[in-house]
């Protein structure tokens, strides 16, 4: 293809196929040559129909122009940062102010709309879903964030609470939930089934824990900010071909997802949906158009004819040695390191 051509994928209905238009921008003809990318790459998650599994995750990509132009770089949804309940009950933040919000975005975007929530007691969670529900939300994601730090409380006291404040926002919502766990849970096959018998709707993997930094003068904490990068794919890539078939709910992937590669793992794998987030605000909506339109065309060298032909392809339940996700894997690596150690002097 020659130098300075763009790849920009426009979808047209929900449930049309994407098409890839290759435009020169040398060109003011006003005419582009249209590549139809043959591969269904349509999906379901949470229950909502998608054009492509590509979409932002949940951060401050959500004020109004940045929406926009997320939907412009071909984004199959949109998901908002996260209400924080420690905001509105101790710094005065307003509900109001995250539905009004979501109302706005809601008016001018075509794609489903997918809310955020980070509650810290059951009453809260309850509460703003609630509220978040009446806004109009398509779905809501359940973003727990809980950092163990109790020695009295073992890990079964600790699922237990996330597991009955799931349940009980299963009963009282009707919009889908996503929950969003972390990676540190003892069994997380065991909590993933334990949250998928209770209904809920679909699993996000992984939450990203910022890890605070110490401040050696004061001897203080201090809160550290790194973007991810795809070195952070592969515990996710793991956890999600584990899981991948062994629930009925949809899989998210976050963290970690940069390039075109790994969009294609985190698929074959079995992700339902793959969430960006450090790559867009490294290089804006252009990073999620290029996922977008480079899968198309991997997809189709490759021949595949749909998504749910990709999907899973590399997962546990697929595997020919299912012990490469277990300790084999663990095994070869050490047995690699060694082979390529040099000893000094040799």
């Amino acid at each position: 293809m020659a130098k300075g051509v763009g790849f920009f994928c426009f979808v047209f209905r929900q449930h049309e196929r994407c098409s890839v238009l290759e435009a020169n921008p040398q060109e003011n003809t006003g005419r582009r040559s249209r590549k139809l990318v043959t591969m269904d790459l349509r999906t379901r998650y949470l229950g909502l129909d998608l054009a492509h599994p590509f979409m932002p995750g949940a951060s401050p990509l959500d004020d109004l122009d940045m929406v926009l132009r997320l939907e412009d770089a071909g984004a199959a949804a949109i998901v908002m940062h996260s209400l924080f309940q420690e905001d509105i009950e101790q710094h005065g933040a307003a509900t109001d102010a995250y539905v009004e919000r979501l109302l706005r975005i809601k008016r001018r975007v075509r794609v489903p709309v997918i809310a955020s929530l980070n509650g810290t007691t059951a009453a809260g969670w309850l509460r703003y879903a609630r509220i978040i529900e009446r806004g109009g939300a398509d779905a809501l994601e359940l973003n727990f964030y809980h950092v163990a730090t109790d020695p009295t409380e073992d890990g079964r006291t600790v699922e237990r609470r996330l597991v009955d404040i799931v349940a009980v926002l299963k009963e009282s919502v009707a919009i889908p939930l996503a929950v969003k766990l972390s990676p540190f849970y003892s069994a997380l096959p065991h909590l993933a089934g334990e949250l998928d018998r209770i209904g809920a709707d679909g699993l996000v993997l992984f939450n990203r824990f910022y890890q605070a930094d110490i401040d050696p003068v004061h001897r203080e904490p201090v809160p550290t900010l790194h973007y991810s990068d795809s070195s952070e794919l592969l515990m996710r890539l793991r956890w999600i071909a584990i899981l991948a078939g062994r629930v009925r709910g949809s899989l998210a992937l976050t963290g970690g997802a940069h390039t075109l590669l790994d969009a294609v793992k985190a698929v074959l794998a079995g992700a339902d949906v793959v969430q960006m987030v450090s790559a867009i605000m490294s290089r804006g909506p252009a990073a999620l158009t290029d996922v977008i339109t480079g899968f198309g065309r991997w997809a189709d060298e490759q021949h595949y004819g749909s998504l749910s032909e990709m999907r899973g392809a590399a997962s546990l339940a697929r595997c020919r040695n299912p012990l490469d996700y277990e300790r084999a894997n663990y095994l070869q690596v050490l047995r690699g390191a060694r082979n390529t150690l040099s000893i000094a002097g040799h």
